[in-house]
């Protein structure tokens, strides 16, 4: 059979690797800390997941309850020499400790191998800066994952998450001939608007990444019925983005895939 998808487009951190996306989430924690003594938690540095790492910082502050104790302790609104200097503080330690975050999520291997066998091309996109980037891509390759092409949150002039422009990029430099013939997987909720706003299929990542935070172990030690409260909490959240698909993790993505090809064989699109 002639397949009419040509690329699927991976998010990395929660989605291809770091199964519950800890290495961003926790060096967020860390630099708070390390740059003006402010306590951020887990949960507080998870919410806008997906963004680039700067503006990350700047919707952090932004955030009703997370921007009261800002001004509460400081005085004032965080700004954007506050934002700066969390991001100088982070990067470092980002690039740091990003190796230690660079498994490849159970089933992803396998996956994309499926994919190419089946001729299709591998694109990602991150709300990692390219410095970070640059460390990962080694990590992952050494462990089998090699995408066609890699952007950046900081390689566009026009910018980021949620808006297309990453995905496009991928579009460009994998020469695919219709964005209908993309697909965007990903675990956060920027992540999906990016596939969205590009006009591609999309399909979030309900268990393995941000929205669920769960390490590896406890994913493997959790009850059915634990699972299942899990998506019902997150689901709606990407539905609500224009998700086409939930699904567990990239393991389960093949019959995901089918049924945008007998969709597109129908002349449906995204």
């Amino acid at each position: 059979m002639k397949h009419m998808l040509e690329a699927v487009i991976f998010d990395w951190a929660g989605t291809i690797v770091d199964f519950g996306s800890f290495a961003p989430t926790q060096i967020f924690v860390d630099a708070f800390a390390a740059a003006f003594d402010f306590t951020l938690t887990l949960d507080d540095a998870r919410g806008p997941m997906g963004l680039g790492k700067w503006q990350h910082i700047e919707a952090l502050g932004n955030d009703p309850v997370i921007g009261a104790r800002w001004q509460a302790q400081f005085g004032k609104p965080m700004g954007h020499d506050d934002i700066d200097h969390i991001y100088r503080t982070f990067l470092p330690l980002q690039v740091a400790r990003v190796g230690a975050h660079s498994d490849l999520i159970p089933g992803a291997q396998d996956t994309v191998a499926a994919l190419r066998q089946q001729g299709l091309k591998i694109g990602s996109t991150t709300g990692y800066p390219r410095q970070v980037m640059d460390r990962l891509m080694v990590e992952a390759a050494a462990k089998g994952y090699r995408p066609d092409c890699t952007v950046c949150a900081d390689d566009l002039a026009a910018g980021a998450r949620p808006g297309p422009w990453m995905a496009l990029q991928c579009v460009l430099e994998l020469k695919v001939g219709d964005v209908a013939h993309c697909v965007k997987v990903d675990d956060t909720l920027p992540g999906i608007s990016e596939g969205v706003s590009a006009g591609m299929w999309t399909v979030g990542l309900a268990l393995s990444g941000s929205p669920a935070g769960l390490t590896l172990a406890q994913y493997q030690a959790a009850t059915p019925a634990q699972l299942a409260a899990i998506r019902s909490k997150v689901t709606p959240a990407f539905d609500a983005a224009g998700a086409h698909y939930v699904i567990d993790s990239v393991a389960d993505l093949a019959p995901v895939l089918t049924d945008i090809e007998r969709r597109l064989a129908a002349g449906e699109r995204p």
